[in-house]
């Protein structure tokens, strides 16, 4: 009886693995406005699009949470080839997130002080569902997410170890952790 509980605990897992590697989330549609774009440091391009999205007028303000601390305005304008009068009048640095949990922590606060009703979530396809499920918990319900995917070509390692800590914070916040 216990082999057979392990063994349909094992298939539970590997049909939720294959469904997390299939079905990786997606760009948002084009015409969704925002009150603001929040996108996560750590992955190639995600700067990058929140970017492009801010100068499309799908937002108009931008939060990159997790910056460096000692990494200046001009020079992520001179990084990303930007005028640096975009990032004086629209763009906010977050320089308090170290990880997902306090990416979700700091941008609920921000979105708090601008009192935003809609946020559109920006970072890689992979870490979608485990940074949209901190978001949902940290803000409050009232506050629309629109999820914008960057697409990537992530490892099988890199789908194995997010899909079990995505697992992981889904056991915790059911828990109530």
């Amino acid at each position: 009886m216990i082999l057979r509980f392990f063994c349909f605990l094992l298939l539970f897992w590997m049909i939720g693995f294959a469904w997390f590697a299939i079905d990786l989330p997606r760009t948002a549609a084009d015409d969704v406005q925002t009150d603001s774009i929040v996108v996560l440091t750590g992955g190639p391009q995600r700067i990058e699009h929140a970017l492009q999205l801010l100068e499309a007028n799908k937002a108009k303000n931008l939060l990159i949470s997790g910056v460096d601390r000692d990494v200046k305005p001009g020079e992520l304008a001179a990084a990303y080839n930007r005028d640096e009068t975009l990032f004086n009048c629209c763009i906010d640095l977050g320089f308090q997130a170290v990880d997902t949990r306090s990416n979700a922590l700091e941008t609920a606060r921000w979105a708090a002080g601008r009192k935003d009703t809609s946020i559109r979530l920006v970072t890689s396809d992979w870490h979608m569902r485990r940074a949209r499920l901190e978001l949902e918990r940290a803000v409050p319900s009232d506050i629309a997410i629109i999820s914008d995917a960057v697409a990537t070509a992530p490892s099988l390692g890199t789908l194995f170890k997010e899909y079990n800590k995505f697992l992981m914070r889904r056991t915790a916040a059911l828990a109530g952790i």
